[in-house]
């Protein structure tokens, strides 16, 4: 039985998914012949603006269905609803959403369709592209000396201990633990990182700040010392390039650091500099005092991060400004910037921002930290305008995140193909071919840990600190990491690679998750199944662009096409997450076409999958 309507499927929305400014969609919906439809319309909205009817004319009959079609061509960006409305048998029905895509009668949601600017593009470098994402002080230390480290870090002696975890005396956390991974130690390792297929660089904040994870910026004009000088980082910038890589920064604009040179809350840069001690200094007026000096708004109430107004003209200047805090890295031969906590930026800086990045060449790329769906996200009630032109190239991509890893862990199918295909239906195809493609990041539990490990629920850091996976787990999480893996690279978006997730890392949350790449105790086995997936995804054009289409997923097995009808291209993955061998015959695949088996065993006309395994055949 044919549905009313289903938002997935070009037979009733073409083209599929978000469309540009002024581009021609049509919608068309299917009754049983013998229904009695009259006044049928589709009503289009953004919201808080009225409705519009547009009448859809009935059309062919074909195997019992009346077809009733027509064409909307948006001339607003952004943000719309629709649904449908008509007379059935005379009475007043409406079309809307049942669950992720399927038109049902009178009880359901709206359906979104997305416009974005005409001509939108991202950079093409990105595309086919695989991203290795480093915690600087976490990954590799050089033997180089560093000059200038403040007197008051504890440096670790024992690369492999765990990251402090407790508490200090007061109840603090106050992430002072040191490893000394540095700029040098990456560039030592970049032979490593080319090998597997990374040609992208995302690296967490590296500015002086006064805490290991440098979310507190003390100082965007200068490289942290513990970390190496402005000279390691032309260096490192060059050596990547020079190996096909490009390099793209963190930046921290929604607050600095209390410890900094702009708030100077603690003394370290003098005792009349900075805004919390000089009611003159010209940061004064970057940040929101209700009671000078001590009290003041902070990032959700820490008081060690306070606040900067983005949209202050002299902060504006300071960050996105001619000759500025982004241009000053971007000429110094970073590629772009990722932006923490974008939700938190007004948009005028984030347009601000896009002027300035991009005047230094459409290459250079913004990427938003944004954990919902970025298209119709609200923030502080503005609804945002990330993904429709002028603002982000795309975004870390949170629901793809979830939808593999429960999919992966616990078998839903509905799970996988909704999850997906919902985001690649709400996002501009160009953000989509490059969305950050994450199964762990530094703010979420190391992959292996949440696929294999008891969950962490409420758990707090005592009970993370003694629960590790067993040497049982650990090996069912290896086979379940491949199976993810096999998706993160083979989705639309590009696949980033969370530093020793391919090394079997594990760890719970913060700072276990932040642990030291374990150099010498490798998980070799993974590394090389990573080196293989970077192979097959570099080599395979299809992969850049190419359009998603799920054709068979069960709880144990997801299988799904990748095309690209620009280059005639199709390539058909099959992911077994199951303990049995999956064989499939090639005709069910491929069809009359001819194909290529590029992994996976060819047995009489059949394609046999290994239990945990993956095959990809190249079908034209």
């Amino acid at each position: 039985m044919r549905p009313i309507y289903d938002c997935f499927s070009e037979d009733y929305k073409y083209p599929f998914g978000a469309i540009e400014r002024e581009e021609n969609c049509r919608f068309t919906i299917r009754f049983p012949v013998d229904t009695m439809i009259e006044e049928p319309m589709l009503v289009m909205f953004r919201p808080g603006f009225k409705e519009r009817f547009i009448k859809l004319e009935k059309g062919e009959t074909i195997e019992g269905y009346t077809e009733y079609t027509c064409i909307y061509s948006p001339n607003d960006l952004g943000l719309h609803h629709y649904y449908f409305s008509l007379l059935i048998n005379h009475n007043r029905h409406y079309v809307k959403k049942n669950g992720a895509s399927v038109g049902v009668i009178d009880n359901g949601d709206l359906f979104q369709l997305t416009v974005y600017e005409k001509g939108m593009d991202t950079p093409d470098w990105l595309k086919g592209g695989v991203m290795y994402q480093i915690f600087p002080d976490r990954f590799s230390k050089s033997a180089k000396p560093h000059e200038n480290v403040p007197f008051d870090r504890k440096i670790h002696t024992d690369w492999n201990e765990i990251p402090d975890w407790k508490p200090d005396s007061h109840g603090n956390i106050t992430n002072n633990d040191y490893f000394g991974g540095d700029l040098k130690g990456i560039e030592e390792k970049l032979d490593y990182i080319a090998g597997l297929g990374v040609n992208i660089i995302y690296l967490n904040p590296i500015f002086e700040a006064h805490e290991n994870h440098r979310y507190c910026t003390a100082d965007y004009s200068k490289i942290d010392p513990l970390l190496g000088t402005e000279e390691d980082f032309v260096q490192l910038c060059n050596a990547a390039k020079e190996k096909g890589i490009r390099i793209i920064l963190d930046g921290v604009f929604s607050h600095t650091g209390a410890d900094s040179i702009y708030f100077n809350k603690f003394g370290r840069y003098g005792d009349k500099t900075g805004a919390f001690r000089d009611p003159e200094s010209p940061y004064r007026e970057w940040y929101s005092f209700m009671d000078y000096p001590n009290v003041y708004e902070s990032w959700w109430g820490i008081t060690t991060l306070p606040n900067v107004i983005e949209n202050n003209p002299a902060y504006t200047k300071y960050i996105c400004g001619e000759g500025g805090i982004l241009q000053k890295w971007l000429d110094l031969g970073a590629s772009g910037w990722r932006l923490d906590v974008a939700d938190e930026l007004p948009d005028e800086f984030i347009d601000n921002l896009n002027k300035s990045v991009k005047s230094k060449g459409e290459d250079k790329v913004i990427y938003g930290e944004v954990w919902e769906d970025a298209t119709n996200k609200e923030s502080y009630g503005v609804r945002r305008r990330y993904l429709i032109g002028g603002q982000l190239d795309s975004v870390m991509n949170y629901p793809f995140k979830e939808a593999v890893l429960n999919y992966v862990k616990y078998g839903d199918p509905h799970t996988l193909v909704d999850g997906v295909m919902t985001i690649v239906e709400h996002y501009p195809k160009p953000s989509t071919d490059i969305l950050m493609n994450f199964l762990t990041t530094h703010d979420t539990e190391r992959a292996i840990t949440r696929l294999a490990g008891e969950d962490v629920g409420w758990n707090g850091r005592e009970w993370q600190s003694q629960h590790h996976l067993s040497d049982e787990q650990y090996a069912y999480g290896v086979v379940l990491m491949k199976c993810a893996m096999v998706l993160q690279f083979f989705l639309p978006g590009v696949p980033s690679i969370y530093y020793a997730d391919e090394a079997g890392k594990e760890g719970y949350k913060d700072p276990f998750n932040r642990g030291t790449y374990p150099w010498g105790n490798e998980n070799d086995e993974l590394i090389e199944f990573t080196r293989e997936l970077g192979r097959i995804r570099r080599a395979g054009r299809v992969f850049a662009k190419g359009t998603i289409k799920f054709t068979d997923v069960t709880s144990e097995y997801a299988i799904f096409e990748r095309e690209d009808k620009e280059l005639g291209e199709k390539a058909v993955i099959i992911m077994n997450r199951s303990k049995k061998k999956l064989v499939r015959h090639i005709s069910e695949i491929a069809g009359m076409r001819s194909f290529m088996t590029i992994h996976g065993r060819e047995i009489c006309g059949n394609i046999c999958v290994e239990p945990f395994g993956y095959a990809i055949i190249a079908v034209k």
